[in-house]
């Protein structure tokens, strides 16, 4: 015998309030994250052509373009990180929708 297949109404799930407060705040957290990332990457290039301000020395015979791009490293682990953390308390809300759609109260 075949599994009886449940019918899912995503257009009723994208009407839910909880639905679009959980959009807008993970597209708020995404976008912020991604203007941050790509400022900061696209300013490696713009101060090493355009400015001295890079190349000046920082420790010994190591520049400041070297400390820069050993940030950038760090910054996108630590992105990736944070993700994480905020995309758990996501899941949490997402499955708090999928409990409001199917008419349980998710505690």
């Amino acid at each position: 015998m075949a599994k009886e297949q449940k019918v899912i109404d995503y257009d009723k799930i994208a009407e839910l309030e909880s639905f679009k407060k959980l959009t807008k705040k993970k597209n708020k957290f995404l976008w912020t994250v991604a203007v941050i990332f790509f400022t900061v990457y696209m300013l490696l290039p713009v101060l090493t052509s355009y400015t001295n301000l890079l190349h000046q020395k920082a420790i010994g015979e190591i520049t400041w373009v070297w400390l820069y791009s050993a940030g950038l490293f760090i910054m996108v682990w630590g992105l990736a990180h944070f993700y994480v953390s905020k995309a758990t308390g996501f899941d949490k809300d997402a499955a708090d929708v999928i409990s409001e759609y199917e008419g349980g109260a998710r505690k």
